[in-house]
């Protein structure tokens, strides 16, 4: 049984807290109007990855989707050929998926992308007023182009084969297809 004393302090201890507080600063994030930029290792959005000469660097693998423990990944590999030629390896992903319904953004998928065709930016503002726009497709995924890059399918213009790209060894082609 609490004694007298113990009745009377223990409602003025409470009360002693929120006045305390009610002269504080108030620490309110203005979010929509005031975007506060994220720490550096931030797991945001995906984004696929593109060579210097805007080939993709996905090449199909389906690793990636195999990794993901939600199963929010899905991946189609094709064939390239000659005349088509989206990356430098024999093949590329002709459909690319994340269903961000189902993504927890663990990376995992990431550590398991092979050519690093696949990494997380920053961007944290993920909600939409649908279910179906939550599907990002390989269009929404991919890097923009940048100056210098060409636009899929072209040949590779960097390198004679796809060693030359997976090890660095980047040069670019004359007219003749020399070094």
């Amino acid at each position: 049984m609490p004694t007298l004393k113990e009745q009377f302090w223990d409602p003025v201890a409470g009360f002693g807290v929120t006045f305390r507080t009610m002269f504080r600063k108030v620490v309110t994030e203005q979010y929509p109007f005031e975007k506060l930029p994220t720490a550096p290792r931030f797991h945001g959005r995906h984004q696929l990855n593109r060579w210097p000469d805007g080939l993709e660097k996905c090449v199909g693998c389906e690793l990636c989707a195999w990794a993901c423990p939600a199963d929010a990944i899905y991946v189609e590999g094709d064939s390239n050929t000659d005349d088509e030629r989206f990356s430098p390896g024999e093949r590329y992903g002709r459909v690319y998926q994340i269903n961000y319904l189902r993504c927890i953004l663990c990376g995992l998928c990431i550590e398991a992308c092979p050519t690093r065709a696949l990494t997380m930016t920053n961007e944290y503002e993920l909600a939409d007023t649908s279910r179906e726009s939550l599907i990002y497709e390989k269009s929404d995924l991919l890097a923009p182009l940048l100056p210098g890059m060409v636009q899929p399918p072209h040949p590779m213009l960097l390198g004679e084969d796809e060693g030359d790209y997976y090890r660095g060894n980047l040069h670019k082609r004359d007219e003749e297809g020399d070094a």
